[in-house]
C-alpha cells in the first residue's frame, strides 16, 4: 500500500493513532518497568516512579484521547475535532512519551523535560473538551461535566508527579490523585454511561450516583494520601456495596450477553469487587501486620481499568472501521486473558503478604501484561493502520 496513503488512513480518525500509541507504550513501558524491577537496568528516577506514571500518562492516558476525542463531540453535539489538532497532539505525545522513555536512561532532568511535554498536551486536550462542552447543545451535560472534572484532576495530578521528581514526599499523593481521581473516575463516567446504552439498559438511573460515586471517590483519596486505613476500609465497603447495588439494579444480564457486551459488564463489576477486597486485605494488613503490595491498585488497574480499556477499545476500533462491533473467539480469548493476568497479579500480591517465595509469579504476570497487549496490538494494528476488514 502507497505510505501516503496509509498515513492518510492511519490519522483520518482520532482514535487510530493515539490506541496504537497507547498499546505500543504499554509494552515498552512494562518491559523497561521488568527489566528495572530485576535489577538488570537502572533508572535516573525510582522504579515506582516510572511505573505510575508511564502507565497513567503514556498508557491510559493516549486510549482516553482517542477514545474521548472520536466519542466527546457526539455527547455533546458539536462537530467532529479538526484532524489538525488532534494529529499535532498525537505527534507531541510520541515525542513527550520517546523523551520520558530515553530520559529515564539518562537523566532526571531528560525525565522531567518529557513529562513537561506531556503535561502540556493534557493541557491542550482538555482545553478542547472544555471547548466542545460549552460548545455543545446537547439537552444534557452532566456525564461530560463529570469527564472534564476527572480530567482536571488528571491535571493536578499530573504536575504532582513532576513535581514528585524534586520533592519525593509528593509521589504518594501524585498516585492517589492520578489513578483514583483521573484514570479510574475518568473511565467510570464513560463506563456508566455507555454501557447501559450499549445494553439496552431502560433501568432510571440515580440522579445522585455519579455524585455520591464521586465524593466517595474524593473521600477515599484523601483518607488514603493521609494513611488512615481504618476510615479507608469503611469508605472501601460504601464504595462496593453502592456499586454493586446499583449495577445489579441496571439488569445488565451479563449472562445472557455476547462478549463484546459481556466484557464490559464484567469491568464494571470489578469496581465493588475491588473495594470489597479492599477492605479485606486492609483488615488483614492491619490485623497481621504485613502488605499486600498495591493490591487494591492492580484489582481496580487490571480488573476494572484494562478490562474496559480492552472492551471499549476493540467495540470503538471494529465499529469505527466499517466493521459490526462483535466480539469473535479471538477477541473473547483476550477478554478472558486478561481476567488471568489480573488472578496472576492478585497472587503475587497474596505471594508478598503470606511469604510464598514464589516470586517469579511477578516475572510472568509482568509477561502476560505484555503478551496481552502483543495480542490485542497484533489482531487490530492493520484494523488501525489500514483499515483491513477481520
Amino acid at each position: 500500500m502507497n505510505t501516503q496513503l496509509t498515513k492518510s488512513y492511519f490519522l483520518s480518525q482520532p482514535h487510530q493513532p493515539f490506541f496504537l500509541l497507547g498499546i505500543v507504550n504499554a509494552i515498552l513501558m512494562m518491559l523497561v518497568f521488568l527489566l528495572s524491577y530485576k535489577g538488570v537496568v537502572t533508572l535516573s528516577i525510582d522504579t515506582l516512579t516510572f511505573h505510575s506514571y508511564s502507565l497513567i500518562f503514556t498508557l491510559f492516558s493516549n486510549v482516553f484521547n482517542g477514545f474521548l476525542f472520536t466519542t466527546f463531540p457526539r455527547f455533546n453535539q458539536t462537530q467532529v475535532i479538526e484532524r489538525s489538532f488532534y494529529t499535532t497532539l498525537f505527534f507531541s505525545n510520541v515525542f513527550g512519551s520517546v523523551f520520558f522513555l530515553l530520559g529515564s536512561f539518562i537523566s532526571v532532568y531528560a525525565v522531567a523535560f518529557g513529562m513537561l511535554v506531556l503535561f502540556i498536551t493534557h493541557i491542550f486536550s482538555i482545553n478542547k473538551l472544555y471547548e466542545i462542552y460549552k460548545a455543545g447543545m446537547a439537552p444534557d451535560k452532566s456525564d461530560s461535566f463529570w469527564i472534564l472534572t476527572a480530567h482536571s484532576f488528571g491535571v493536578g495530578g499530573h504536575l504532582l508527579f513532576i513535581a514528585s521528581l524534586f520533592l519525593p514526599s509528593l509521589l504518594p499523593i501524585a498516585i492517589t490523585i492520578s489513578f483514583y481521581m483521573y484514570a479510574v473516575f475518568l473511565a467510570f463516567s464513560v463506563g456508566q454511561r455507555m454501557i447501559p446504552f450499549f445494553s439496552h439498559s431502560f433501568a432510571p438511573k440515580d440522579t445522585k450516583f455519579i455524585k455520591i460515586v464521586f465524593g466517595l471517590f474524593l473521600l477515599r483519596s484523601i483518607l488514603s494520601s493521609a494513611e488512615i486505613q481504618s476510615a479507608t476500609i469503611v469508605i472501601d465497603l460504601l464504595l462496593g456495596a453502592y456499586l454493586l447495588y446499583e449495577f445489579k439494579r441496571w439488569q445488565l444480564h451479563p449472562l445472557q450477553s455476547p462478549p463484546i457486551l459481556w466484557v464490559l459488564h464484567l469491568a464494571l463489576f470489578w469496581l465493588p469487587t475491588a473495594f470489597f477486597l479492599s477492605a479485606l486485605t486492609t483488615t488483614a494488613a492491619l490485623l497481621l501486620n504485613t502488605s499486600f503490595y498495591f493490591i487494591t491498585i492492580h484489582l481496580l488497574a487490571l480488573g476494572f481499568l484494562t478490562t474496559v480499556l480492552i472492551g471499549f477499545g476493540t467495540r470503538v476500533i471494529l465499529g469505527h472501521s466499517g466493521q459490526p462491533p462483535h466480539g469473535d473467539s479471538f477477541a473473547t480469548k483476550i477478554f478472558l486473558f486478561i481476567q488471568l493476568v489480573v488472578v496472576l497479579r492478585v497472587l503475587f500480591s497474596l505471594n508478598v503478604a503470606f511469604g510464598w517465595n514464589l516470586n517469579f509469579l511477578f516475572d510472568i504476570t509482568a509477561s502476560a501484561w505484555m503478551v496481552l497487549f502483543l495480542m490485542w496490538g497484533g489482531r487490530y494494528a492493520k484494523t488501525l493502520l489500514f483499515g483491513t476488514k477481520l
